[in-house]
């Protein structure tokens, strides 16, 4: 039963952008309501369902909630991030850039690290801190850049320290 929830979630998921968002809202809820309503995966595919359609003021407390009941390791990041972007959409930049800086501190050098500063540098930018957005965005992409990347990451270090 387990597995086949995660596939039917998943099949949603990808048949998502054919649906109406509200339709897709509804199909993530027939499948949640199949779980216990402490699972935090369930929790967590409420959330993003309501993310998705533009519902962040219900999003909000789900991605708190399924954070609070303890998601596996490899969820937990992509819920942090959603979390932060909902935030950000709210207008509560601050919160958002501290669960994402958290977030980088944790996870300083792995498959999240992108997707993270990413989020972080929108977060920013939404405060009004293009400065340090930029530098963030540029140290992120020096990463996947072969010819350049210290240089552009010596140049994002270098625009985050000017006053």
């Amino acid at each position: 039963m387990t597995d086949d929830w995660y596939a039917r979630v998943s099949a949603i998921w990808a048949d998502a952008h054919e649906m109406a968002e509200q339709d897709v809202v509804s199909a993530i809820d027939e499948l949640v309501a199949l779980r216990d309503p402490d699972d935090a995966d369930a929790v967590f595919e409420a959330a993003s369902a309501r993310d998705y359609a533009g519902l962040e003021v219900q999003a909000e407390p789900l991605y708190r909630r399924a954070i609070e009941l303890g998601l596996a390791p490899d969820i937990l990041p992509r819920a942090v991030i959603q979390l932060a972007s909902t935030l950000r959409n709210l207008g509560k930049e601050g919160e958002a850039i501290r669960l994402l800086e958290n977030q980088l501190e944790e996870h300083p050098a792995d498959e999240w690290t992108g997707p993270s500063a990413a989020f972080l540098a929108l977060a920013l930018a939404s405060r009004g801190d293009d400065r340090d957005a930029a530098s963030v965005a540029l140290a992120a992409l020096a990463t996947y850049l072969p010819a350049y990347g210290a240089s552009v990451r010596n140049y994002a270090i270098q625009l985050a320290e000017r006053d």
